[in-house]
C-alpha cells in the first residue's frame, strides 16, 4: 500500500523520471533530474525497496561515516516533490531519479505508476541518453517521443517506431500508455567518442527541451560555464590527434549535410516561436538554454575544464575515435533514437558492478 503521509495535495503535477544506467549516456538524463531536485530543493517522500528490485553484487551499497558513525545507502529509487513558481501560476514536480533495476520491472513500473495515479499525475515525462555518431561542436539532439497519437500531435511530438532490445525507459513509457497515463520520453545523443560522464552540454540541452514541454522556467545555475568548459576541453583534446579532428569533421559535414534542407524552415521558425515565448521573461543569472544546446545571453569561451576521454591507443599513447564493436551494429542499425525513436547507451561506469560495459546502443 502507497502511503504519502506529509505530501500536500499537488497542482498541476508532471512526473520526470531518469535512471543511472543503459539508458543514461555521460549520466545526462540522471544528472538533469538531479539538479532540478538541487535547485528546487526537492523533498524525498518516497524510496522504493531496494531488496525488491536491484542485485547489490551488480549495484553495491555504500558506505560512509558520518559523525564518526558508519552509514550503509542502498541503491533504490527516490521520489521528491518541488513546487516551481512559474509567474502567477504554480506547478508541482514529482521527481524520480534512481537506478535501472536488476529484476522485477513490471513491479517496478507498477508500483511508480501507483504514485503517479495517487498523486494526480498528469503526465510522465521520462528522460534518457544514448550514444550516437554526432559531433560534440554542433548542437545536442534532443528527440522527444510517445506511444500516444493523439500526445504526439498536441505535443509535436514523433510518435515511436522503434523495434528492438529496451530498457526501463522504454519499459516505463509503454506501462504508463496502457494504464492511460500520458508519457513522453526524451532522448539526447552524446557523441560516443566522448561517452565518459558528465557531459553538462547534453543536460543543457534535455533541461531546454524539457522546459519548453512543461512551460515552466528552469534555473540553470553553473550549467552553462560547465557546458562551456566542457566543450572547451573537447575541443583542445581533439585537436591534439590529427585522426580525432578528421574524425569529427567528418561527424560534422554529415550533420551540416542533414540538416542543411531543415535549416531554412522549420528550424528558424521553432527559434522564432522560442524567442516570441520568451521575450517576455528575463533570463536567470546563467542565462538560458537555447534550441540548440548553446546559451542564450551570447557570451563564448570559459575557462578549460574536464574533457571527455577518448579512448586510447595502448601503443602510441595518442587517443583515437573509438573502433566500431558487435555492439556498434545495433547502434546503427537502430539509431533512430536520436531522430524521433529510442535509445540506449553504454555507460562505462564500473562503480556500478561488472567490466562497466552495461550495453551500447539506442533502447527503449
Amino acid at each position: 500500500m502507497i502511503e504519502l503521509e506529509g505530501v500536500p495535495e499537488l497542482i498541476d503535477p508532471v512526473m520526470i523520471c531518469a535512471f543511472e544506467g543503459w539508458n543514461d549516456a555521460g549520466d545526462a538524463a540522471s544528472t538533469a533530474v538531479g539538479h532540478l531536485d538541487r535547485e528546487w530543493k526537492g523533498e524525498v517522500f518516497a524510496a522504493l525497496d531496494a531488496e525488491d528490485y536491484y542485485d547489490f553484487q551488480v549495484n553495491r551499497p555504500t558506505v560512509a561515516l558520518e559523525g564518526g558513525i558508519r552509514k550503509i545507502t542502498w541503491p533504490t529509487t527516490r521520489l521528491s516533490v518541488v513546487r516551481v513558481e512559474n509567474g502567477e501560476k504554480s506547478r508541482d514536480l514529482v521527481l524520480v531519479r534512481g537506478i535501472e533495476p536488476s529484476m522485477r520491472w513490471r513491479s517496478f513500473c507498477n508500483e511508480i505508476l501507483g504514485y503517479a495515479h495517487e498523486l494526480g499525475v498528469e503526465m510522465v515525462v521520462v528522460l534518457g541518453a544514448l550514444l550516437g555518431d554526432t559531433p560534440h561542436t554542433r548542437p545536442v539532439p534532443v528527440s522527444g517521443v510517445t506511444s500516444d497519437p493523439d500526445l504526439a500531435r498536441s505535443l509535436d511530438l514523433e510518435e515511436t517506431r522503434y523495434e528492438g532490445p529496451t530498457g526501463i525507459v522504454g519499459i516505463l513509457q509503454e506501462a504508463c500508455t496502457h494504464a492511460g497515463v500520458p508519457a513522453v520520453s526524451l532522448w539526447a545523443a552524446v557523441p560516443h567518442y566522448v561517452s565518459q560522464p558528465p557531459n553538462p552540454k547534453a543536460t543543457l540541452a534535455m533541461l531546454n527541451r524539457l522546459e519548453d514541454l512543461i512551460g515552466v522556467r528552469i534555473p540553470l545555475g553553473d550549467l552553462t560555464e560547465d557546458a562551456r568548459a566542457w566543450q572547451l576541453g573537447v575541443d583542445q583534446l581533439a585537436a591534439e590527434d590529427s585522426e580525432v579532428a578528421e574524425y569529427v569533421q567528418s561527424l560534422e559535414e554529415a550533420r551540416d549535410t542533414a540538416e542543411l534542407p531543415e535549416a531554412s524552415g522549420e528550424a528558424i521558425a521553432r527559434e522564432f516561436e522560442r524567442y516570441l515565448r520568451r521575450r517576455d521573461g528575463q533570463p536567470g543569472p546563467g542565462g538560458h538554454a537555447t534550441e540548440t544546446g548553446g546559451v542564450a545571453d551570447g557570451r563564448e569561451g570559459g575557462t578549460a575544464g574536464p574533457g571527455a576521454s577518448y579512448l586510447r591507443d595502448s601503443t602510441s599513447g595518442h587517443t583515437r575515435p573509438r573502433k566500431p564493436s558487435p555492439k556498434d551494429d545495433v547502434a546503427k542499425d537502430d539509431s533512430k533514437g536520436a531522430d524521433g525513436d529510442e535509445g540506449g547507451a553504454d555507460r562505462g561506469d564500473t562503480d556500478r558492478g561488472g567490466d562497466g560495459d552495461e550495453g551500447s546502443g539506442p533502447d527503449q
